[in-house]
């Protein structure tokens, strides 16, 4: 069987128009790419509202994706927090962190380390790298929980093995100096070398 995306949109649109919730996800995919369909923001974000209030939670993702870029919509970052919220309940980890980042800089919602460091920790224990850093760098630097570099440390750590380059240069930077871990400037060099 060979792979037609024109065929397989015309079914995704079949089930779709029927209320079938991967269906409409998978239509709204094909218009923001451009598979089978014309590239379509505007389409695509109509299609994955659907299913995003069925409460399909990448949908919900890319719907807040699509307020915070303001691409097929008009940019609302309010709206978008609303849809990544929707996303981060439902375990989406991606989401937590964007959640995370927008406590984190007060945007679409009132600043709110704490709440920042809620999310972030969420997507860091479901193994997210750039959570697992940004909950690093707030024990780092004590935003939001009490300063701990032992803590911040473990999550560097953890982001670092997953190859988040950032998360390598800080867990270098720690080695170097002693903080949080024993100073080792051979292992600070393999760090920063990755």
């Amino acid at each position: 069987m060979t792979k037609d995306l024109v065929e397989a949109v015309k079914w995704y649109r079949k089930a779709a128009e029927q209320g079938h919730v991967k269906a409409q996800y998978n239509l709204g995919r094909a218009y923001g790419l451009g598979e089978g369909v014309p590239t379509d923001p505007e389409g695509a974000v109509k299609w994955w509202r659907k299913a995003a209030e069925r409460g399909h939670a990448q949908a919900q993702f890319n719907v807040g994706r699509a307020y915070g870029i303001g691409e097929g919509v008009p940019k609302d970052l309010v709206e978008a927090v609303k849809w990544w919220r929707k996303a981060a309940e439902q375990g989406h980890a991606e989401a937590q962190c964007i959640l995370g980042g927008a406590y984190y800089e007060g945007e679409g919602v009132p600043k709110d380390l704490v709440e920042a460091v809620k999310w972030w920790r969420k997507a860091a224990e479901l193994g997210y790298a750039e959570a697992q850093y940004n909950l690093g760098r707030a024990y780092g630097l004590g935003l939001g929980v009490p300063k701990d570099l032992e803590k911040a440390v473990k999550w560097w750590r953890k982001a670092a093995e997953q190859g988040y380059a950032d998360a390598q240069y800080n867990f270098g930077v720690a080695y170097a100096q002693g903080l949080g871990v024993p100073k080792d400037l051979e292992e600070s060099v393999k760090w920063w070398r990755k």
